[in-house]
């Protein structure tokens, strides 16, 4: 059985969209105002976790196509940065979308999503689990995509000698479809 750590060093991995659709969804809130880097001292510190580093993930949109929350997001992750918090963002993508109205008529929307964010969270886990970088990984998130970092980490962990953990932290909330965190098989 790997020693574990005696004073475990974590890596907090935020999912910025994730984070909030999580925090809307348990308590209704309808604005970005977490703090990424006060949730994960919050939650380390309950943990008696050493907090080594946050980083944070989100897409942005273009200037072109939302000036508001780009120059939200813009100066939120400018911001982050300033305290220390490592940022990663990526511009949103957009797919028009038509549904049909219960009156029967077309109603015509554009949507923005993310791609690529679940990919970088998930290579940089494993790379910073294979260059010795934490003891926790700390993961802000509830997409199911991220499971299968979860099995690599217990994997990595295995093969190495030493305990790997991964942690999943979201806001606990009455709503049963809010309350699934990352679980690997």
């Amino acid at each position: 059985m790997p020693e574990e750590h005696p004073s475990q060093r974590a890596i907090a991995f935020v999912d910025g969209q994730n984070l909030f659709y999580a925090a809307r969804d348990a308590f209704g809130y309808t604005y970005p105002n977490y703090d990424p880097l006060k949730l994960a001292q919050a939650v380390c510190g309950t943990k008696q976790w050493r907090l080594a580093q946050v980083r944070f993930y989100t897409g942005v949109p273009a200037a072109h196509d939302n000036p508001r929350w780009n120059a939200f997001w813009t100066a939120k992750l400018m911001q982050m940065g300033r305290r220390g918090v490592w940022t990663y963002s990526r511009t949103l993508r957009y797919r028009d979308n038509t549904v049909r109205l219960p009156d029967g008529t077309k109603f015509a929307y554009r949507s923005g999503y993310e791609k690529g964010i679940d990919v970088r969270i998930a290579l940089d886990v494993v790379s910073l689990a294979l260059a010795g970088r934490f003891d926790v990984a700390l993961v802000f998130s509830q997409d199911q995509d991220l499971s299968e970092v979860a099995d690599e980490v217990r994997v990595l962990s295995k093969a190495g000698g030493r305990q790997l953990k991964i942690a999943s932290a979201y806001p606990e909330s009455s709503n049963p479809a809010a309350s699934t965190g990352l679980t690997g098989s």
